[in-house]
């Protein structure tokens, strides 16, 4: 039998029925792209030595990395990496990311198409096969479905298209919302006849006001390379651990690590043994070992923040030191065998210490000049006739060098040292006062003390540094301030000063300002002399004595280049990649101007040395007269 519909009844039901499905409703899931790989993404048993689920506890520096790419105020991306820090995996993150969340329009840029095809077969093609979200979006390359070849790959939403940078019919005709562009250093300079390559992709991009694009590369060539200029007009964040001693964040760079090597020759091939690995702390110069700083709290610190906001863009450098598969030992050994080698050590620098690498041209390296060093026969070498002291000062210690000079130029390295302590505490100066009030003795026992000594008034402590050089004046101890440029000359006459201490002018002390650049050309011009005489440098060996390789590290920390500027290009002097510590060539500097302010007549000091100092000649005595004759009385 026919039973009527109570419509009203139906309305509340359907009511009813659809605020219970809102009530329940639950938005797709917005995920970061760290988070889709936390959930998402295996890693491939072909590409990764760790096959499994994605961790990113695993390789905490990188989750930053990714969920830059999903923060909306970020345009753009820059990525500085060494191998084996995981970069190609974040490229890949953010590929699946896109396929499955934000779908857009992709081209992915290798060097060459060569590199393309490779890169879609051996690690796209696998992520898409090992994901279950990719593999139900993307069809197998092998189907019927044209969508789906080894350089695009359609998906609801957009395409990702894989090429090369020397390809310039895929980059100048390719919209596109997304560009991730790999090895960004390796690039062909030039689309065929197009032009730049990046410059070209990113015009693809012109119609999309969500555009995002990325670039990363191992750095290559200091001054050519693209991934180094990308780098600095972005946030300029380095990965940095917290020193458990001081507290504060600091990037870990092979110039602060410290070693033990000893070395063997099997068959004539080299083979190092690495021992005794550890962290100095540049803050406070505290020692910790790789196990203590690996556990310790780490996260990235921006030098030029700025252009987070006012461009949206964010760039990223990242060595080897942080990723949990390269050891430091093996970081050090493999740079231990490059000594020598310059394409060997290029690759070092790029691949492993994460540095941009410049030819130090005819300079010599560290293991030339370790080599070089040679034994005295005592403390003070012969040929030495003055000694003068270079020191530089630091927030939380004083390093010196004591240099022994010669005839025309020649140089004696003494003794390189430093002195823990800030300089505003008594004791550091105490021990300075060891330094140059000690007797440096020849073979025969004779012995020279330090005429001259110019201590570095820059930094934090220029007061404190003033008042203690006033109390040593009568020692020759005067502050020094560098001054760099060309035209400036190496020494001037002193300039007075004022001591102000907790804000009391207290005195006046000396102050000299040197041309550090006259004096840097200088120490590198005589460093190239290979025969002993004349302008040769000589260094020691012996653990005491301060000449190791991190000292020629030091030393050879700096490089004159041809720089473009505004004006027109000059010659000045720059650091080169992965020499950040300069204080040896600072305290062999400021040697070097003490010995020149001081002027002494090195024949004088050598025969006084010699005991054969000459004697004021005797004054003839006037014979007396006996009478009033003159000599006119005789004519």
């Amino acid at each position: 039998m026919y039973k009527p519909i109570d419509a009203a009844a139906h309305v509340v039901n359907l009511n009813n029925t659809i605020a219970r499905s809102v009530k329940n409703f639950k938005p797709p899931e917005r995920l970061t792209v760290s988070q889709w790989a936390e959930k998402n993404r295996r890693l491939s048993p072909e590409s990764s030595a760790e096959a499994g689920p994605w961790r990113n506890t695993r390789t905490p520096y990188l989750v930053e990395i990714m969920d830059a790419f999903t923060d909306p105020k970020v345009k753009k991306e820059t990525v500085v990496a060494a191998s084996q820090v995981g970069k190609s995996e974040v490229e890949l993150n953010m590929i699946g990311y896109i396929i499955d969340q934000d779908p857009g329009s992709t081209l992915y840029v290798q060097p060459t198409l060569d590199d393309a095809r490779k890169f879609s077969r051996l690690r796209i093609a696998p992520m898409i096969r090992d994901s279950k979200p990719l593999r139900k979006k993307v069809s197998d390359v092998k189907s019927r479905d044209s969508g789906n070849t080894i350089l695009q790959k359609s998906f609801p939403g957009g395409m990702l298209t894989i090429t090369g940078s020397n390809s310039p019919s895929a980059l100048a005709s390719t919209p596109a919302r997304y560009i991730i562009g790999d090895e960004r250093d390796r690039w062909a300079s030039s689309a065929g006849t197009e032009g730049d390559p990046w410059a070209l992709a990113e015009a693809r991009q012109a119609t999309f006001y969500n555009a995002k694009s990325v670039e990363v590369s191992t750095p290559t060539i200091k001054g050519a390379s693209n991934i180094e200029n990308g780098f600095y007009a972005g946030t300029q964040e380095r990965w940095c651990h917290q020193c458990p001693d001081c507290g504060e964040y600091h990037n870990i760079v092979f110039d602060n690590i410290h070693f033990d090597h000893e070395v063997k020759k099997i068959r004539n091939k080299k083979a190092y043994t690495v021992k005794n690995i550890t962290w100095c702390c540049p803050g406070c110069g505290c020692i910790n070992t790789e196990a203590t700083m690996r556990k310790q709290p780490a996260k990235w610190i921006a030098e030029n923040p700025d252009a987070y906001q006012k461009k949206g863009h964010r760039s990223f450098w990242l060595n080897a030191f942080s990723s949990p598969w390269t050891p430091w030992e093996k970081i050090i050994t493999k740079f231990l065998e490059a000594q020598g080698d310059s394409e060997k050590l290029k690759v070092v620098f790029n691949t492993l210490l994460g540095e941009l690498w410049e030819d130090r041209g005819d300079l010599e390296d560290e293991d030339t000049m370790l080599a070089r060093r040679e034994e005295y026969d005592a403390e003070l070498p012969e040929g030495a006739l003055v000694l003068t002291v270079g020191v530089d000062t630091q927030d939380n210690r004083l390093e010196y060098e004591v240099v022994g000079h010669g005839f025309y130029g020649e140089t004696w390295g003494i003794k390189k040292g430093i002195i823990n302590g800030r300089p505003d505490t008594a004791e550091v100066w105490d021990k300075l006062d060891d330094v140059i009030d000690h007797v440096y003795r020849f073979k025969n026992g004779k012995g020279l003390k330090v005429s001259f000594t110019c201590v570095d008034s820059g930094g934090h402590f220029t007061q404190e540094v003033y008042a203690e050089c006033k109390k040593r004046q009568h020692k020759r101890v005067f502050a020094i301030k560098g001054k760099g440029g060309d035209g400036i000359p190496y020494t001037a006459p002193p300039s007075k000063v004022k001591i102000v201490i907790n804000g009391k002018v207290i005195g006046q002390c000396w102050l000299y300002t040197l041309g550090v650049d006259a004096g840097k050309s200088k120490i590198m011009s005589s460093i190239k002399v290979q025969e002993k005489g004349a302008k040769y440098c000589h260094f020691p060996r012996g653990e005491d004595r301060g000449y190791d390789s991190l000292f020629f590290s030091g030393l050879l920390s700096e490089k004159l280049s041809l720089v473009k500027t505004r004006r027109g290009d000059k010659w000045q002097w720059e650091k080169l990649p992965g020499h950040n510590r300069n204080e040896a060539l600072d305290c062999r500097n400021y040697a070097m101007a003490a010995f020149r302010i001081l002027d002494p007549v090195l024949e004088a000091v050598e025969r006084r040395l010699k005991g054969q100092e000459l004697k004021a000649p005797e004054k003839k005595e006037k014979k007396k007269r006996t009478s009033s004759k003159t000599m006119y009385d005789d004519w």
